[in-house]
């Protein structure tokens, strides 16, 4: 079989980190300190190659501008198998049963380190975000999906079998008998906490099939409009039977929110009082934290992947 050479710089100037998302390629260079000093984004191509072509010309960029060369890591919408070697799980489907770390390593030379964009979420935030200073730090990300990750003294728990913090596709604990049977997942399985608490879910749950704006949702809740609170009310309590599933297998030191549905404030005062309706233990103070970097937690937890220069 054809191995790919790759040239192993031994040195760094910077770092840089490559958000892949659906629609846009999001790349930054963290200077030494770990501060931004660039960022640069594209459209997404709907082909592979044009796909790893329009990587490497941002890394080429970045790289023109910074004066240097830079360590590149990448988070993705999926997961690279311990197995085959190949993209898995990944909604951009582009990905899907490609050698994307090897491909892409062969057009820039080097080494790239890639990682499922909810770990750099969380690796983001447990650096140097709301989640600095904790041990176990949980990043869970509500926004069109659900998800999350797991960091651990400072380094991704990634499971044998990758998928650690697949958190959006355990079913939804503690079921209602409204809640039976439970709508089918895009995964395959029925009842996935995703298809319960996600933005477009909760857009459904209020306002009716075919709806996926949730937005608005929080705005109404505080005119009185009781179908608003309603719904509110329901998915903060679905989120805190998910969470407190969470809890008592991983008692982690802090749960960062993360995602479009991480912005609505009420979600930090229901949460801990649900979480000790349904964890299992006498006490639960288990921080629930809305997270300090936003929608840049993910192209910075790709930088994060790869220490800072020496």
């Amino acid at each position: 079989m054809h191995r790919v050479q790759t040239v192993v710089m031994s040195r760094y100037d910077f770092r840089i980190g490559i958000d892949l998302g659906g629609t846009k390629i999001e790349a930054v260079a963290l200077d030494r300190a770990g501060s931004e000093a660039l960022r640069r984004r594209v459209a997404t191509p709907k082909a592979y190659d044009a796909t790893l072509g329009a990587i490497a010309d941002l890394v080429a960029e970045v790289e023109e501008v910074m004066g240097g060369h830079g360590s590149v890591g990448i988070g993705i919408p999926g997961v690279i198998s311990a197995v085959t070697g190949l993209v898995k799980n990944a909604n951009s489907i582009a990905l899907n049963g490609n050698r994307f770390d090897v491909d892409l390593a062969h057009r820039l030379g080097r080494e790239v380190r890639v990682e499922n964009d909810a770990n750099c979420f969380a690796l983001s935030e447990a650096s140097d975000g709301a989640g600095a200073g904790f041990g176990t730090v949980v990043g869970v990300i509500i926004g069109t999906g659900c998800g999350s990750g797991i960091v651990v003294d400072g380094h991704v728990l990634k499971g044998r079998n990758r998928i650690a913090g697949e958190w959006g596709h355990t079913p939804l604990p503690w079921p209602q008998p409204n809640e039976y049977p439970g709508t089918m997942c895009w995964c395959g399985q029925r009842n996935c906490l995703e298809s319960w608490i996600a933005g477009p879910s909760l857009a459904c749950d209020a306002y009716g099939a075919g709806a996926s704006d949730a937005s608005t949702l929080p705005a109404e809740a505080a005119t009185g409009d009781a179908n608003a609170i309603a719904a509110l009310v329901r998915h903060a309590d679905r989120m805190a039977r998910g969470l407190a599933v969470i809890v008592n297998v991983l008692d982690p030191d802090v749960i960062v929110l993360g995602g479009g549905l991480s912005n609505m404030t009420h979600l930090y005062v229901e949460l801990p009082k649900l979480l000790k309706k349904y964890a299992f233990s006498d006490v639960i103070d288990t921080p629930i934290l809305r997270n300090q970097h936003g929608d840049s937690s993910g192209v910075r937890g790709a930088a994060w992947l790869w220490p800072a220069p020496t």
